[in-house]
């Protein structure tokens, strides 16, 4: 079944139109800075929270189950971004597995 699978796979590759990177058509230029910098701005959207945590000590209304989902599924996303070598994706849940955990860290700590 895997060999049948990776057959597949490769006749959809031969099938593929790749656009080069950084691309020639502004448009697409520009979407791929707007990602590149979402990927670092996303995950500065928790810093209140972490900094609630982490420089008030406060962590009520703090849902620590959520964020612990919010790491797990971090994981995969993640390995979805090394194995495809997506820059914007790595960064992004590099950045947040780092939030994720200094939440849960705080919690921990100061719950």
């Amino acid at each position: 079944m895997k060999g049948l699978h990776h057959h597949i796979h490769e006749r959809k590759r031969v099938h593929l139109e790749k656009q080069e990177y950084p691309s020639k058509n502004p448009y697409i230029h520009f979407l791929d800075d707007l990602v590149l910098m979402i990927a670092f701005l996303f995950p500065l959207s928790a810093a209140p929270q972490v900094y609630k945590i982490w420089v008030e000590r406060a962590v009520d209304g703090v849902a620590i189950i959520t964020w612990i989902i919010w790491l797990i599924l971090s994981v995969p996303m993640l390995v979805y971004g090394f194995v495809h070598k997506e820059k914007p994706i790595i960064i992004m849940y590099s950045l947040w597995l780092i939030v994720h955990t200094s939440v849960i860290i705080g919690v921990f700590m100061y719950g």
